[in-house]
């Protein structure tokens, strides 16, 4: 899950400017208090980048859409989806596109994807560059608030199957509405920190499904929160790549599925990074593994947007 100290915690010259701002609360009282409240919800948002924005180069660029996907898997409820359609999608009615599943860490939503890592100006960079094929993006909300942790995981509450909501429901709706390559080969599914565990969780329960799995700073044993896997170890080692992938590994290799995957060098989660990087060596399934600089913050992976979306856009079939 994304860290409270990058996600809620200030760094230390936002606590300098949060400080300032309270002085000029006192000073200036309700005006002040709507400059500071401005300033919180623009770093909430951006998490202290400014508001992303194509470089003047980029001549095309793709565009947002909102849908809301019906789900059994969720007990009937309507979820948000994003979508973002590449450059020229609108102008090429005849070309197919690979599509790129993202998962949210916890606490956050898609919407995070945008505002803080970008992902459409890093797509439409990209693309005007010829680095990488154009991808049709997808981007579920895993969780009923911006708070509630899912995990990405099917719980054992009745309705709260959110594995099967990407794996089934998502990819089904996105397959039905857009002119995606509808196979394995046309599919990947990546994710930061919680969302990184959650897209090698779904890969490995459905390793015919997406040709490509990526986790950014994720984590790869599930975390045991007894409301959503019980008490259960079976559940838990089920819901743990780093265990599950001696059970899934010819599967995985027989799909020529592919892993991509890396830790920050001061992240969270090291140890099981490279443990699950020795695992997929003796289990000779395809991947990288990549140590980058940084920690477990937006800074980290907005950075390593690019490598992750260029390595994924890759091994993508071409419409």
């Amino acid at each position: 899950m994304d860290s409270p100290v990058s996600s809620l915690t200030p760094r230390p010259w936002v606590r300098t400017h949060l400080a300032v701002l309270a002085a000029v609360v006192g000073i200036f009282g309700v005006l002040g208090g709507i400059g500071l409240y401005r300033y919180v919800e623009g770093f909430w948002l951006y998490r202290g980048f400014p508001p992303p924005k194509d470089a003047p180069w980029v001549k095309t660029q793709g565009h947002l859409e909102t849908i809301r996907v019906v789900s059994r898997a969720l007990g009937g409820r309507s979820q948000q989806v994003l979508v973002y359609l590449p450059p020229g999608y609108d102008s090429n009615q005849q070309r197919r596109y690979p599509v790129l599943y993202l998962l949210h860490g916890t606490p956050g939503g898609p919407t995070s994807m945008f505002n803080a890592l970008a992902a459409g100006v890093v797509e439409d960079e990209l693309v005007a560059r010829h680095k990488m094929q154009p991808l049709i993006l997808v981007l579920p909300n895993g969780s009923t608030s911006f708070f509630e942790d899912k995990e990405w995981a099917n719980g054992i509450a009745p309705g709260q199957a959110w594995e099967t909501f990407v794996a089934r429901d998502v990819v089904r709706a996105i397959d039905k509405r857009y002119r995606t390559i509808p196979r394995a080969a046309g599919r990947a599914i990546a994710g930061l920190s919680e969302g990184g565990y959650g897209a090698l969780n779904i890969g490995f329960h459905h390793p015919n499904l997406f040709r490509v799995l990526e986790s950014w700073s994720g984590y790869m044993r599930a975390d045991p929160i007894v409301s959503i896997f019980g008490k259960s170890p079976a559940r838990l080692a089920y819901n743990s790549p780093l265990l599950y992938l001696p059970k899934v590994a010819r599967a995985l290799r027989r799909g020529h599925v592919r892993i991509w995957f890396y830790v920050c060098k001061h992240d969270e989660f090291p140890a099981e990074n490279y443990r699950f990087a020795s695992l997929l060596n003796t289990y000779r399934v395809p991947h990288t593994f990549l140590v980058v600089a940084g920690g477990h913050n937006w800074g980290a992976w907005r950075r390593n947007a690019p490598a992750a979306f260029v390595a994924a856009a890759r091994s993508l079939a071409h419409g």
